[in-house]
């Protein structure tokens, strides 16, 4: 049998010395190929300047940095002008933040032999000050750009807001000027102020697209409205409750304007008992007509009694979103006042069931396709048949475990099988909130 199995092992070719006879014919083999390429000029560094290019922008910027180190033709690929039109400075100090910060010799580099490439740029500081004057000191230098798209991005605050607003204004007029086509504009939580807007729409008026300016305590609505007035072809636009009027929805709905997209209003409550203005209907309409599909987002941080002039009348909101408890009278307005509504995002409520505003808000707002509920009450029963009345249009449907209170026609364990029915897939209660 030993005898047999030897015989086989050599015929196979498995014996002792097969596998190692096997990998010595393999990398001669490769060596050779490897030596026929090299003749051929097919050699790494001979890649064509586009495929490298393409290569390069699928690797982070320390390892295409590394890679430039390897040859001359990775060095030139390195810096051409393509790899560097987008770019996003991380400024963050290690004393008030983990994240990782870009390199200030890189910073240096970039202004140098860069600045003149880069048109879509962001900046992402932490809450110190410091970071924010970085951010500031390398928007005064970018002189030889015109810029296409600019984002001031705040991973906490107060950052920009803490700076001298003399010091900000002056970095970013520095690029209003010098960027002819800037088309989109991310500036929440700065000191921008209305003379620089106007700097803002007289060298970019024709190109501006996408405007994003909440919590902006220094503009006035007289500041928004140059925008508006202006900017023409601007479809989507982010600011404070404060800063809407119906002077302003009646200037983005003239026939001169461009059907709006997006419209993001952040109604957020600075003290206890703040005052807040109307809407007149006829604006809202005036901008319906005007863009029939535009969307309408809204964010409300108030407290109970700050809710009174709101949801009076019918508004187009599609997305709605409640950041501090709501009550059982406001939700029921809703219910009233927005057919257009496509999410509802409630994050509390109160101890009082919602299951007339519910099922007001099923039979309403036809269009409703996702929804989440956070610290509410709800009865199984209700629940089942707000559900059942939407039907498989409700494509998110987030609601914690808690939220559902057992009747006498379902329990918790009845609810997961009868929700699944009328939604056509397989649903769970959540366990945390997922917004």
């Amino acid at each position: 049998m030993k005898r047999g199995l030897q015989e086989n092992e050599q015929e196979e070719g498995g014996g002792p010395s097969g596998g190692y006879q096997k990998s010595i014919k393999w990398s001669t083999k490769q060596e050779e190929e490897e030596k026929e390429l090299e003749e051929q000029g097919a050699s790494w560094e001979c890649l064509p300047q586009e495929i490298l290019l393409h290569i390069f922008q699928y690797l982070p910027l320390l390892d295409r940095a590394y890679a430039s180190l390897v040859c001359r033709g990775w060095n030139q690929a390195f810096h051409m002008p393509e790899l560097w039109r987008c770019f996003e400075f991380e400024l963050n100090q290690p004393a008030s933040s983990y994240l990782k910060a870009t390199h200030p010799e890189l910073i240096k580099q970039i202004i140098k032999k860069h600045s003149n490439h880069l048109q879509y740029v962001s900046f992402k500081v932490d809450s110190s000050r410091e970071s924010a004057e970085a951010a500031c000191n390398i928007l005064s230098q970018l002189v030889n750009c015109s810029l296409k798209t600019l984002g001031l991005i705040s991973t906490a605050r107060p950052s920009f807001m803490e700076m001298p607003k003399s010091h900000f204004i002056s970095a970013l007029t520095v690029v209003f000027v010098n960027s002819k086509s800037l088309s989109s504009l991310k500036i929440d939580d700065t000191p921008v102020d209305d003379p620089s807007l106007k700097v803002l729409v007289a060298n970019n008026s024709d190109t501006l697209k996408l405007l994003k300016m909440s919590s902006c305590p220094h503009v006035s609505p007289a500041g928004i409205m140059c925008v508006a007035d202006q900017c023409h072809g601007l479809r989507e636009l982010a600011l404070n409750y404060h800063l809407l009027s119906d002077e302003l929805l009646i200037a983005l709905s003239s026939e001169k304007h461009v059907h709006l997209e997006h419209l993001r209003i952040d109604v957020v409550s600075e003290n206890p008992g703040q005052q807040f203005h109307t809407i007149k209907k006829s604006s809202w309409d005036a901008m319906v007509r005007h863009s029939p599909k535009f969307n309408l987002v809204m964010y409300f941080y108030l407290y109970e009694e700050e809710f009174d002039p709101f949801f009076r009348d019918e508004i187009p909101v599609t997305h709605l979103y409640f950041g501090r408890s709501v009550s059982k009278d406001v939700l029921g307005r809703v219910g009233l006042t927005c057919p257009r509504l496509v999410e509802l995002v409630v994050c509390a409520n109160g101890l009082r069931p919602l299951d007339e505003e519910l099922i007001r808000i099923a039979q309403r707002c036809t269009q409703l396709s996702a929804i989440g509920l956070g610290e509410c009450e709800v009865s199984c029963s209700a629940f089942v048949e707000f559900v059942k009345m939407c039907g498989k249009r409700l494509k998110q449907l987030s609601i914690m475990e808690e939220v559902l209170v057992p009747d006498h026609r379902y329990e918790l364990d009845d609810i997961h099988w009868e929700v699944s029915k009328h939604l056509g897939r397989v649903w769970f209660p959540d366990m945390m909130p997922t917004w």
